[in-house]
This record gives structure tokens, sequence and C-alpha cells, in this order.
């Protein structure tokens, strides 16, 4: 009784020590080996992505992962010596699983950044850009004046919006003949015109 008792518990092992390029696909290929794997989970960067080199894996039995520790602890893979516990169920976290069993995607916060930042504003959010803006140029001022720098410049309160540009309509300008066309006026003036002749048939 107490044997089906744990076959039917799961198991969770921690493992430590992952070398590089043993990621979440060559892992659940390696340890699907000692039965089955439930859930996986590779810690990574959120910011790159990169591998943290730890995991969690937990198998469908607590014997399972008894015999994987077992085995895998101090095992020498790809020039690492990997560490690998069983995790109580008392130590395991509830967010502990976020993510597990799913293609980890790093967050684009360039991107994420640039649609907040060209969101609309609301005339509160506008009042406390402006306000935020001129407090970081009157600082700004008292540091170069306690440094002794006399040095004026345009700030935000100062900037007024340039009236728009007005299109002026382009004037009609004449276009001066050029000399070719002048000596062709006048060789033209010069030239006499045929006279016509006129054939009488007897």
């Amino acid at each position: 009784m107490l044997l089906v008792v744990s076959q039917a518990k799961s198991g969770t092992i921690y493992l430590g020590r992952i070398p590089h390029g043993f990621h979440e696909d060559e892992m659940r290929s390696y340890f699907s080996q000692f039965g089955e794997i439930t859930r996986l989970r590779l810690s990574r960067n959120k910011t790159t992505g990169a591998s943290k080199h730890y995991a969690f894996i937990e198998f469908a039995y607590a014997s399972v992962a008894q015999i994987v520790s077992e085995t895998m602890d101090n095992y020498l893979l790809s020039g690492h010596i990997l560490v690998c516990k069983v995790v109580p169920d008392d130590e395991i976290h509830p967010k502990m699983w976020i993510g597990a069993n799913r293609k980890f995607r790093p967050v684009p916060k360039g991107r994420v950044e640039a649609v907040k930042r060209n969101a609309p504003k609301t005339d509160e959010q506008k009042a406390a850009i402006s306000k935020r803006l001129l407090k970081k140029e009157e600082a700004k001022r008292k540091q170069l004046a306690a440094l002794g720098i006399e040095y004026e410049f345009s700030g935000y309160a100062q900037k007024e919006v340039a009236p728009p540009v007005k299109a002026v309509a382009a004037k009609e300008t004449p276009v001066k003949a050029g000399k070719g066309a002048k000596k062709e006026k006048a060789a033209s003036a010069k030239k006499p015109a045929k006279s016509e002749e006129v054939s009488w048939t007897v």
C-alpha cells in the first residue's frame, strides 16, 4: 500500500550547473529516459533570454525523481559537474512553475517603451511632463550658477511655437531668348521669300 502511494505522488528535482546549450528540448529528451516528465522550467534572463544554468523538472512519480537525483548528482556533463537534488513539496514556491512547458520569448522592452512613449497623453499627463521638465531645467540652472558658469540657454519655459510658414506663390518669370534663338530670328528676316513659278502649257 505504501508503494502505491509513493508511486502516485509526483516528484520535483532541482538541476544546477547546467552547461551552455543544454536547454529545454535537450533536457526533456535526456531525462525522459528515466520516466514521464510532467513539467520542466529552465530559468532564463528576462531581458536577453539567456539560460541561468539551473532548472526544475517534475516527474510523474516521486520514486523516479529520487532515482534521477541519485544518478545525476555530481554527474559530469560537457565539462560541468551537475547538481541534482530532490525538492521537498513544502519548499516548492507557488510561482515556480510559471512559464513551464512553454517556449521562452524575451520581452522586447524597447518596443514596449516606444509604444508607451508614443501613446496619446491626457491633459494631466502633459501637465506632469511639463512640470517635470521645468523642474529639471531649474535644477540645471542652479547647478551651473553654483559652479560659477555663466551660460544662458533657452529652456522649455522660453520656447515659443513658431508661426506656420505661409506658402508664397511663385511669380512667372519671362524666359529670355538665347543667342541661338536671336541669330535664327535675324537669319529668317534677311532671307528673301521664294517667288512662285507658274508653268503654262500650250
